[in-house]
């Protein structure tokens, strides 16, 4: 049985091996991250405008399925704004079996979260809830002022307490020089195989991503034909199962329970009274 990697054995892992991370969106998918051996899966709910749609039991359905990975899972965003409340939104998750938890909030916020024992992954570099104040979805130090900005950023949460960063389109020189003056877990989205992990979501993962599909994703199946195949055959099956219904062929006996003749006949001289 595959052991689930604690926050103990993912620390321990940096600059030994790469991680690997994967954003599941339902039971099948994470079914099939554990069969494959990924690291860490994650999840989140509640986020319409980030295209998460899922609710807090399907991140616990996704628990259920893959008991045997580390999962790391975020609470809405926005839904909490001080320390004591992002404490209360991580217990919940940490209550249904999620391992570690994401927030993007400042230092002081995650200072008290490591107080309390629960472990954090942040963000530097783009961060898509902060694009407000970064000018819209762009990649982040490109100039020297900028990486020293992200590093500085990195350092603030490394102190702070996380014990993972997600490094989000920052130049891979760059990303490599945080990932060595840092101890927490730098894990790359688009910052290149210097920081410690990669991290993808699955929708670019298996090509079924149907809105933008970032610069950095890679795509390794097209399950979006596939999907479109499937979708066409459900059409079909349904036509079928309208002109089944309406030329009366659901007599079948394989499918239909029957009566002896004899008691079909006592039936109907009980139903003539009706």
């Amino acid at each position: 049985m595959k052991k689930k990697l604690t926050v103990y054995d993912l620390l321990k892992l940096k600059g030994v091996r790469q991680i690997h991370e994967v954003y599941v969106n339902n039971v099948e998918e994470a079914i099939a991250a554990e069969e494959a051996g990924i690291d860490m899966i994650c999840t989140a709910y509640d986020m319409p405008h980030h295209g998460i749609f899922g609710k807090l039991d399907d991140v616990k359905r996704i628990r259920d399925a893959a008991p045997n990975t580390h999962l790391m899972s975020a609470a809405p965003e926005k839904s909490y704004a001080t320390a004591d409340e992002a404490v209360r939104a991580a217990y919940k998750l940490l209550s249904i079996g999620c391992d570690s938890f994401y927030t993007n909030n400042s230092s002081s916020i995650i200072k008290s979260l490591r107080k309390e024992k629960v472990p954090v992954i942040s963000h530097v570099g783009l961060i898509p809830g902060h694009v407000n104040w970064i000018g819209g979805f762009r990649a982040i130090g490109k100039n020297a002022k900028e990486a020293i900005q992200v590093l500085e950023h990195a350092l603030e949460l490394d102190d702070a307490g996380a014990i993972g960063l997600e490094v989000e389109v920052v130049p891979p020189k760059v990303a490599e020089i945080i990932t060595k003056k840092v101890k927490l877990l730098t894990i790359s989205m688009g910052s290149g195989s210097g920081c410690d992990g990669q991290y993808l979501f699955s929708q670019d993962i298996l090509g079924y991503n149907t809105g933008h599909v970032p610069r950095h994703s890679r795509i390794y199946r097209n399950f979006k034909k596939e999907f479109d195949k499937l979708h066409v055959e459900r059409v079909n099956a349904y036509k079928e199962f309208i002109k089944d219904t309406e030329d009366k062929k659901f007599d079948d006996p394989k499918i239909t329970v029957g009566i002896e003749d004899k008691e079909y006949e006592s039936f109907l001289k009980l139903s003539d009274k009706y």
